[in-house]
C-alpha cells in the first residue's frame, strides 16, 4: 500500500512475520447426535416422504462412508442400487474405492424407491423438489433445520457428519492409514488432526469419570 500508493517503499515490512496460528481441530458430533441426525428427516412434518427418504439417504452417505457433499451428490442413476462399495473420484481427481455399509444402502434403496422422477442413467441420483439436481445448498439448509429441531451445536454441519466418520472410526480401533484411504486425503499429516480429536475426547472423559480428575 504504501509503495503503491503513497510511493515510499518499505522493503523492512517484508521481514516481518505474523503470529503463528494454531490450527483448528475438525470438529465432529457424538454417535447418539449422528443417529439423531440420520432418524430426524422422517419426522420432517414438512417434507414429502420421499424427500426425507432422500435427505436421510445423503446423510447416510456422509456419515456412513466419509463422502464430501460434493462427492454424495456426483453419484448418478446408473451407480444405484449401491453395491458393497462405491469408486468416489474426490478432489484432485484423486480416485478412492470406500465400503458401503447395509444401512446405507437400504437408505438410498429406499429414496430410489419413492423418488418421482424418470431419470436417466447419467443423471444425478439425488434430486429437488422440482426435479433438478439437488444442490449443496440444500444439504446444508437441511442440516441446520434439523439441528434446530435436536437442538445440537451450530458446529452441526454436513462436513461436520465426515468428520464423525473419521473420529468415530479412530475411536472404535482403525488405523490412520486406512481412515487416509476412506477419506482421500492425499498427505497423512492431514489425517493425524483427527488423533487430536480423539485425545480431547479421552481426556474429557476422563475428568468426567475419575474420582481424583478434580485434583481432590
Amino acid at each position: 500500500f504504501l509503495d503503491r500508493r503513497l510511493d515510499t517503499p518499505a522493503p523492512q515490512l517484508a521481514l516481518v512475520r505474523g503470529p503463528r496460528i494454531k490450527p483448528s481441530l475438525p470438529r465432529p458430533v457424538s454417535e447418539d447426535q449422528a443417529r439423531g441426525l440420520l432418524a430426524e428427516p422422517d419426522a420432517d412434518p414438512d417434507a414429502e416422504p420421499w424427500e426425507a427418504a432422500r435427505d436421510r439417504a445423503v446423510l447416510s452417505l456422509l456419515y456412513g462412508c466419509g463422502l464430501r457433499i460434493s462427492e454424495a451428490l456426483s453419484l448418478t442413476r446408473a451407480e444405484a442400487p449401491l453395491g458393497d462399495t462405491l469408486r468416489i473420484v474426490g478432489k484432485g481427481s484423486k480416485t478412492r474405492i470406500v465400503p458401503v455399509l447395509p444401512a446405507v444402502r437400504s437408505a438410498v434403496d429406499a429414496y430410489l424407491a419413492l423418488q418421482p422422477f424418470p431419470l436417466q442413467p447419467s443423471d444425478a441420483l439425488f434430486r429437488a423438489r422440482r426435479g433438478g439436481p439437488l444442490s449443496p445448498r440444500h444439504v446444508q439448509a437441511s442440516v441446520q433445520r434439523l439441528r434446530g429441531r435436536l437442538g445440537l451445536p451450530e458446529r452441526t454441519t454436513p462436513h461436520a457428519l465426515r468428520h464423525s466418520f473419521a473420529t468415530h472410526l479412530l475411536g472404535a480401533g482403525a488405523d490412520l492409514r486406512s481412515i487416509q484411504e476412506l477419506l482421500g486425503h492425499a498427505s497423512l499429516s492431514t489425517t493425524q488432526k483427527y488423533t487430536g480429536v480423539d485425545a480431547e475426547r479421552l481426556l474429557s472423559a476422563y475428568s468426567a469419570a475419575h474420582p481424583r480428575a478434580s485434583g481432590a
